[in-house]
């Protein structure tokens, strides 16, 4: 007997909503640097308005190159707080998706759009609001004929996407963290952010110089041993 995954796989772990409140605080930079600085998704994914941010628990979607059938179907399965995150295959020549199909998205309480692709009705969904990150923008149309996949893991932006994994996105891109792994990382980003603004008002105060910078040099080679900037 086949073991191998239906197409569409309607149940899986979410990132439990007090947890995905409490890292959608963070930055996704902060989140990227305590994950060991990956994560990130390609920057020509980014967010249509540089004000747009989003973060809740990834719904994977994978599509033929200008073909949304899957789209339309993940959005009639995901649930409240979920992100789409569509596999599109980095295609331009048409978009996957518009002002009505987000508006369908808000309507079902999905928290926003990451597409390997790209979108139309950029004004509207500016109106709106509703967070989207994608590579671009075409006016022309999808297809909804060929079958594609839900809940399987993408590749997309050089990252590899599991359903249930937490996703955050603000206006220097997108930040994906594994589920079983972003509550651990709650108090190193707090850290961070800490050490963070300490070491702003130093700079502040006039104390400009990185501390490590001395050693880097030295370990690079740039630097003798005992010699100083």
């Amino acid at each position: 007997m086949s073991s191998a995954l239906p197409d569409i796989v309607r149940n899986f772990e979410r990132v439990p909503a007090h947890i995905v409140a409490q890292a959608a605080e963070f930055q996704p930079a902060i989140l990227a640097d305590v994950a060991g600085r990956r994560g990130a998704l390609d920057g020509r994914i980014k967010a249509l308005r540089p004000r747009m941010k989003l973060a809740g628990t990834a719904i994977t979607v994978e599509v033929r190159p200008g073909d949304n059938l899957m789209i339309h179907a993940a959005i009639a399965m995901a649930k409240p707080g979920d992100v789409l995150v569509i596999d599109g295959k980095g295609d331009q020549t048409s978009a996957l998706m518009g002002t009505i199909m987000m508006t369908a998205c808000r309507q079902v309480g999905i928290a926003g759009v990451v597409i390997d692709g790209a979108c139309r009705d950029s004004n509207e969904i500016d109106e709106m609001d509703f967070p989207v990150f994608c590579v671009g923008t075409n006016p022309n149309g999808p297809t909804k004929n060929i079958g594609g996949r839900i809940g399987h893991p993408v590749s997309i932006g050089g990252v590899t996407v599991h359903a249930g994994d937490f996703v955050v996105g603000d206006g220097d891109g997108v930040v994906v963290v594994e589920r079983g792994k972003i509550e651990s990382l709650l108090p190193l980003a707090a850290k961070k952010v800490e050490d963070e603004a300490a070491r702003i008002a130093s700079i502040k105060g006039g104390n400009t110089a990185a501390r490590w910078l001395d050693a880097a040099l030295r370990t690079a080679g740039v630097l003798k041993e005992g010699e100083t900037l």
